[in-house]
């Protein structure tokens, strides 16, 4: 099995990412403002708390964009309206050749969005369909929806921005942000898309950065008091996502080396591990038996999260066992039993390693 994971950060590039942020934070915010809980309420003459407001103009600044905006209902909800902001009902959307992810396929249902697919492995293909196809718009999945997956987000954005510089694409940027060189935006997209739930952020707030000319069209129609991200929350998004780039480029360090120790033998029942993207960047264990289950419950009783809540959120500082996503079992029938992936969270290599060899222990008895 050959895997292509995305380039992350390294630490030192995690820090400057972090000082970034701060320094935007500070160009828009006075430090009285920054030591409060933040306003709430739709402001007369903004609809929104104005600490909201604020907080959307430095992750405007911080990713390099016309306009931010923070919606409720996470990364699931800020693809849904990028999707209904630039390419509306009915449309027809280009997306890559892979089982789109089921929450995504519900928006697309939702809105009645027509599909056309094609694999953006190949950019030959990529485009003739651009240049073919009679589209409203292109989705790209920044991680991987397949275990061979290879495509890079820039190289496939410049492709079509080469032959139709107009085109909405929007980005599904969830589980890649602050770990990689970029968002979609900053390579020529329209709309990126992610939870600030998975950036070590509250529950619940999703982000979409981009075209000032989309996302004015949904700040619009957010007339609702209780459609608004309030202020307090606007500001955890902001104190979260200053921690979470040094935090996850430490866990992608901690994915290579147990990727290594494990394949050089040190535990007993493991075959194969690869680093990949699934839809974190974690590490993908090919087993000598089929018993996934057996050692994903092993591994709960000695410290290991049974399951994931946010993808890498603040509560998940555990490591966590856990069967391989969705969209990699729908490509592969047997990789429930004969797979398992682990993500590190905060934890060290040491800690995954007695995790795995007291768990192979239990399950050989």
């Amino acid at each position: 099995m050959k895997t292509y994971p995305l380039t992350s950060l390294t630490i030192e590039e995690a820090t400057a990412l972090q000082f970034k942020l701060v320094d935007s934070i500070t160009r828009f915010f006075p430090g009285n403002e920054i030591l409060t809980r933040g306003d709430l309420g739709v402001v007369k003459g903004l609809n929104q708390p104005e600490v909201t407001k604020k907080a959307e103009q430095v992750l405007a600044d911080f990713f390099e964009a016309e306009s931010a905006m923070l919606v409720r209902g996470s990364g699931t909800n800020a693809i849904r309206l990028a999707l209904h902001g630039s390419v509306g009902t009915n449309g027809t959307l280009l997306v890559h050749d892979a089982a789109i992810y089921p929450t995504t396929q519900v928006s697309i249902d939702m809105l009645g969005i027509n599909i056309k697919k094609v694999n953006f492995n190949d950019l030959d293909a990529l485009k003739k369909a651009i240049v073919s196809e009679e589209l409203d718009g292109v989705l790209v999945q920044v991680t991987r929806q397949k275990i061979d997956d290879s495509y890079d987000l820039e190289e496939v954005i410049q492709a079509i921005r080469a032959l139709n510089e107009t085109l909405p694409i929007v980005t599904d940027d969830n589980y890649s942000a602050m770990k990689t060189k970029g968002i979609g935006t900053q390579f020529g997209g329209s709309l990126a898309c992610f939870s600030t739930f998975k950036l070590l952020g509250p529950e619940g707030v999703g982000c979409i950065v981009g075209d000032s000319r989309y996302i004015n069209k949904l700040k619009q129609e957010n007339y609702s008091g209780g459609g608004q991200v309030q202020g307090h929350e606007a500001l955890d998004v902001l104190k979260g996502m200053i921690y979470a780039p040094v935090s996850l480029a430490i866990s992608s360090q901690v994915s290579e080396t147990l990727c290594e120790r494990i394949n050089s033998g040190e535990i007993e029942g493991l075959e194969k591990a690869y680093v990949v993207n699934a839809q974190s960047k974690v590490v993908v264990i090919k087993l000598k038996e089929s018993n996934a289950k057996e050692i994903i419950d092993a591994a709960t009783t000695l410290g290991a999260l049974p399951h994931p809540v946010g993808a890498e959120s603040q509560y998940e500082f555990s490591p966590l066992v856990y069967r391989v996503s969705g969209t990699f079992r729908a490509t592969d029938s047997q990789a429930e039993t004969t797979m398992i992936r682990i993500n590190p969270n905060r934890s060290g290599v040491d800690t995954i390693v007695r995790i795995l060899k007291e768990a192979m222990n239990i399950v050989k008895k």
